[in-house]
This record gives structure tokens, sequence and C-alpha cells, in this order.
């Protein structure tokens, strides 16, 4: 009778599906500090570790997709509904779940946010957690707000630790950059959307906290990424692992920004291409530039008049305020936009809004740099070419109501500046994001319209579609990406 009872109690039952549905057990598994099997997929090694230990190391450990499995065994189980229906925690029900709470009047708060103790902010949160953002779009979404903040605090704790660990662990490194990005990520997409209908400055003072904390963690991520660590091995097994989520495009497309950021500042900072790029400029770029320009002389028209006051390296609070950028430049997307190629479900304007909606979000709801809303806002553009967002065309339409004499005497601009008083074609970082997203686009295994494209065959369509034949992406930075494909 006492072995089938330990039997019984052993039994695992997985805790994904678990928490799944119960998101308010994981307040009990903490506090009571409950064991956990995990098992080795590979090696089928097992050990037990006590949840709280595993919570405080990774805030979503049951969702990885690393080589171990969490269960709970069903005796186990079993304590934890009496437990949680002790705490008022009913089976089948999250407390406070978002997305009841969402679904209240707008024009007056919920019963339980209206209950809430002085001082205390209900979460910001969606409707509904949104499956396409993946399996951790619900966690996040379940959290409250300064449970957010601090997640990404633990975040940015762990990538500091790999910072000064000696010697290098590739893998857990790149574990960790995947979890902490995909996280921050999520979390600034849900909170942000929570603001869209707030007052801009009560908006601020909400986000406040999070855009401390997220550009905290961007700073210590951008240092491992600076490391070389995160090579293109690396990367390729994170696509090969691609679900198709917005949120994995939003990982991988902030890690290889990042990664070319970092090589392009060694490569100008270390190397003669600029000299290069001038000595050639005539012969091979000239032609591509001169109808975007086309008030311009050929005399006039150099590498220095392409690039305002010329190519260089990028000083680190810019660098750090682009990372920003690019980890949040798809903030505005929801579940219906897609990276679409065809098919009767695409929908331009839907697809389109999300740069407008991301970069007012960022530029009007919180206190991130203005960097970071204009990446967000002009990394669809394409100089111009109609099948770009046009998100600066219609900005500029705008502007010349008042001041018809501007024109843009240049291509590219580093500084945000020129942007606003649109002397520029182009922002520097949303340019070298376009070539990032496009070749994330092609290359992604899960594509729903087309077969991915090699490395290799997406760097010799994106040139044929996207620079010999029309004027989309910038030639120049095109051949430093793939000479920095190559390398890495």
């Amino acid at each position: 009778m006492a072995d089938n009872q330990t039997n019984e109690r052993l039994s695992p039952v997985s805790l994904r599906e678990v928490l799944a549905n119960h998101k308010g057990y994981v307040k009990v598994l903490r506090e009571e500090a409950m064991p956990v099997l995990c098992v080795n997929r590979k090696g089928q090694k097992k050990r037990t570790l006590s949840f709280k230990a595993l919570y405080e190391n990774n805030q979503t450990f049951w969702l990885q997709s690393g080589p171990w499995e969490y269960f709970l065994a069903s005796g186990d189980l079993a304590v934890l509904k009496e437990k949680a229906e002790a705490s008022r925690i009913s089976w089948g029900e999250s407390p406070g779940n978002p997305a009841e709470k969402a679904a209240a009047p707008a024009e007056e708060a919920p019963a339980e946010e209206a209950a809430a103790p002085a001082g205390k902010a209900p979460a910001v949160c969606p409707k509904k957690a949104d499956p396409g953002f993946g399996e951790e779009h619900g966690v996040i979404t379940a959290m409250t707000e300064p449970e957010r903040v601090q997640l990404v605090w633990d975040h940015k704790k762990r990538l500091d630790s790999l910072i000064t660990q000696r010697p290098k662990d590739v893998e857990a490194i790149t574990q960790a950059l995947v979890d902490t990005t995909r996280d921050a990520a999520l979390i600034n997409q849900v909170t942000l959307m929570g603001t869209i209908h707030m007052m801009d400055e009560d908006a601020k003072k909400r986000t406040q906290n999070l855009v401390d904390s997220t550009r905290a963690m961007v700073q210590s991520s951008s240092q491992l990424i600076a490391e070389d660590i995160f090579n293109d091995e690396l990367m390729s097994t994170l696509v090969a692992k691609s679900n198709g989520t917005i949120i994995q495009h939003m990982t991988r497309a902030y890690l290889n920004s990042v990664a070319f950021l970092s090589y392009y500042n060694k490569l100008v900072s270390t190397s003669s291409i600029i000299n290069k790029l001038r000595i050639s400029f005539e012969k091979k770029y000239y032609p591509f530039y001169q109808p975007l320009l086309p008030h311009l002389s050929p005399e006039a028209l150099t590498l220095e008049r392409v690039f305002q006051r010329g190519m260089r390296a990028i000083p680190e609070t810019d660098y750090f305020n682009w990372a920003t950028g690019f980890l949040i430049h798809d903030i505005g997307k929801a579940a219906a936009v897609d990276y679409h190629e065809g098919g009767a479900a695409y929908n331009r304007n839907i697809v389109m809004e999300h740069v407008k909606l991301g970069c007012h979000s960022v530029m009007n709801k919180t206190n991130y740099p203005r960097e970071a809303a204009l990446i967000t806002g002009y990394h669809h553009e394409y100089y111009g070419d109609p099948e770009g967002y046009g998100y600066f065309r219609s900005c500029l339409e705008q502007h010349k109501k008042t001041k018809p004499w501007v024109k843009q005497d240049y291509c590219v601009s580093y500084e945000v500046g020129p942007m606003l008083d649109y002397q520029a074609l182009a922002y520097f970082p949303a340019k070298l994001l376009e070539i990032i997203d496009v070749y994330d686009s092609v290359t992604d295994p899960n594509r729903k319209y087309r077969d991915p494209l090699s490395p290799e065959k997406a760097l010799i369509m994106m040139r044929e579609e996207f620079i010999d034949k029309r004027r989309k992406i910038d030639p120049v930075l095109f051949d430093i990406f793939t000479d920095f494909m190559v390398r890495r």
C-alpha cells in the first residue's frame, strides 16, 4: 500500500501544462519552495530542485526550449491545489486575470482595481494573451507591473554574471541573450500597448521603471554581443528553433542588429574601409544614389554627401540608444501583422499601422530616447520606394505644409536633429535594421508563403531585388553586412 502511494506521489505531471492555465499557482510554488523534477531530454539525467530556486534564476524557466523538462509529482500537485484553494486561487482560474479585467467597461474601473491598496497600480495589460507572440506572452500578461520590471532587472543580473565569467560558457551566454531579449521585448510590448489610451504624462510615469530596467539590460546584453561570442552558428541554431512567432523575429533582429553594429564600429575604427569606399564611390555607388538626390551636381554627390558629415564610428551613448530601438522596433505589432509575401489575408494598411503605433507609443508614452522612437517608425522606408511603409514620407508631407522649401540634401543621417528637420532621407540605424529585417524574414524556416533561403542565396536575392532592381536598402551598408556575414 505504501509503495502504491509512493508511486502515485512520484508520478510526474508537466509543469508547463500545469501553469499554462493556472498562472496563479506560481505564487504558491514559490512560497512553499515546492520540489520540481528536472529531466534532461538528451541524457535523461534527473535532479530535483525547488521551484523557488529555479524561479529566482529564470522567471519563465518552465517555458524554455533548452534540453530540460520540468515536472511536479502528482502528489505535490494535489498539495498545490489545496494550498492554492486555501489562498483563494481556484482550480482553473488565475486571480485578477488580465483578460477578465480588460473585458470590463472602459468608462469605469473594474472592482478589483477599485479595491486595490492606495499607491498600488493595477497591472497594465492588453485584453488577452496574444498567441502571435508565443506562449511566454501569456505569462508576461499575467504579471503585475512590478513583477515585469523585476524580471528585467533579474535578467540584467544574469547577463552581468556571464560578463565576468571565466572561461566563457558560450551556450549559456547564447541562451541568456535569447531569454532576456525575448522577455524584455514582450514586457515592453504588453506594457506599452496598455498605455495607448492614457494621457502622455501619466503613461510616462507609469513606464519609467520599465524604461530604466530595459536600458540597463540592453547595455549588459550589448556588451556580451560585442565580444563576438554570439556567432553565426549559434544564430543558425536559434533560427532552426523558430516557431514563426513575432517575438522570435524581434529576438533575432535585436541580436543580429547589435552584432552588426558592433562589427561596423570595429571596422570603421580599425581599418581603412572609409577610404576604400570613397575611392570606389563614383564607379560603384554613384548610380544608385544619384536618383535619390537628383538636384546635386556630380561633383557634390560624394560619400560625405550620402552619409551626412561622413561615415564614422558610433559613440557609446548613441550605440545603446540604437540598441534599445532595435529591441523594441516592432513594439506596435499585433498577431495579425505577419511577414506576408502574398496571400489573400494580406492587408497593407494593417501591416503599415504597426510602425506608426510603435513610434507614437515610444515617443509619447515613454521616456525612451528619441533615437529609439525614430528606429521604430522608420525601419520600413526603403528610401521612398512604393513598397516601403511611407511613414517618413507622410510626415514630410505634413512638414512641407508649413515649410514648403524643405529638401533633402543627404541620404543618411547619424543624428536625430537632421531627421526631425527633414534634411536627410533616412536614419542610419533604421537603414541598418532594414537589412537585418529583410535578411531575417527570408531566412526564417517558418516563412508562410515561400521556402526559406540559405544565407548565401538570401544575400544574392537581396542585392538583386533590393539594390539592383529597386532602390530599397543601402548598398554601402549592405556591402559591409555581406562582409560581416562572411567573416562571422
